[in-house]
C-alpha cells in the first residue's frame, strides 16, 4: 500500500492534484481542506495517502494531517460510504466539526454535506460515535513527525482513536518513534 506520497505539484484542479514523484505523476485525490493548504505549482508537497483498488480502477487519496486520514478510513468502514463520500464529508467539514457533530449527535450538521441525506447521516452518527479521538474529549496536538508515526502505529495495531491519543498524551514529548510504541504498548496493556 502507499501510505505517503512527496514530489512537486504539477497541477491544481480540485478535488484532483498531479504530484511528480522523480518524472512520474500521481493522480491524488484530497478533501478540500487539504486542497486549500497546498503550496504552488512546482513547489515540494508531502501528503498521507490511502490507495483503493477497485475492479475498475485504482485511486490514491491524499491527506495533509493522519486525522483527517484517519476520519477518512473510519468513514469508509460505514455501510454505504464510499471514498468518494468519504471524501465529500471530509471536504464539506474539518474533522474537530465532524467529532463535534457526532459528539452532539447532530445529524442536520452533516446533512449540510452535498450528497448526504438524512438516512446516510443517522447512519454516520451511530457508527463513528466512540471512534474519532476528539469525539471522546480527547484532542491531541501533534507537535512532531515521530508522535504522528507513534499514533498511527497504535492505530494500525488496532486500537482506537481515543486509546492511541490516550497513551500518546503520557509519553515525552520528544521520545523516539520505536521506544515511543514499546511505551505506549505497555501502558494500554494495563
Amino acid at each position: 500500500m502507499i501510505g505517503r506520497i512527496s514530489g512537486l505539484l504539477a497541477e491544481k484542479n480540485p478535488p484532483e492534484i498531479l504530484v511528480d514523484c522523480n518524472g512520474v505523476g500521481y493522480d491524488v485525490l484530497v478533501p478540500m481542506s487539504t486542497f486549500y493548504n497546498l503550496p504552488g505549482l512546482g513547489e515540494k508537497v508531502s501528503l498521507l495517502t490511502h490507495f483503493v483498488v477497485r475492479e475498475d480502477a485504482q485511486i490514491l487519496y491524499g491527506f495533509a494531517h493522519s486525522a483527517e486520514r484517519a476520519a477518512f478510513r473510519q468513514l469508509i468502514k460505514i455501510s454505504g460510504v464510499g471514498p468518494r463520500t468519504a471524501l465529500s464529508v471530509l471536504s464539506g467539514m474539518s474533522v474537530e466539526e465532524l467529532s463535534q457533530a457526532v459528539t452532539q449527535q447532530e445529524a442536520g450538521r452533516i446533512i449540510k454535506v452535498p450528497g448526504i441525506g438524512k438516512k446516510t447521516a443517522e447512519r454516520l452518527l451511530l457508527e463513528l460515535k466512540g471512534k474519532l479521538g476528539a469525539d471522546i474529549g480527547v484532542h491531541v496536538s501533534l507537535s512532531s513527525d515521530s508522535q504522528s508515526d507513534i499514533l498511527q502505529a497504535l492505530v494500525a495495531l488496532g486500537y482506537s482513536d481515543r486509546d492511541a491519543a490516550l497513551a500518546l498524551k503520557a509519553l515525552p514529548k520528544d521520545i523516539g518513534v520505536s521506544d515511543g510504541i514499546k511505551l505506549a504498548l505497555k501502558a494500554l496493556a494495563k
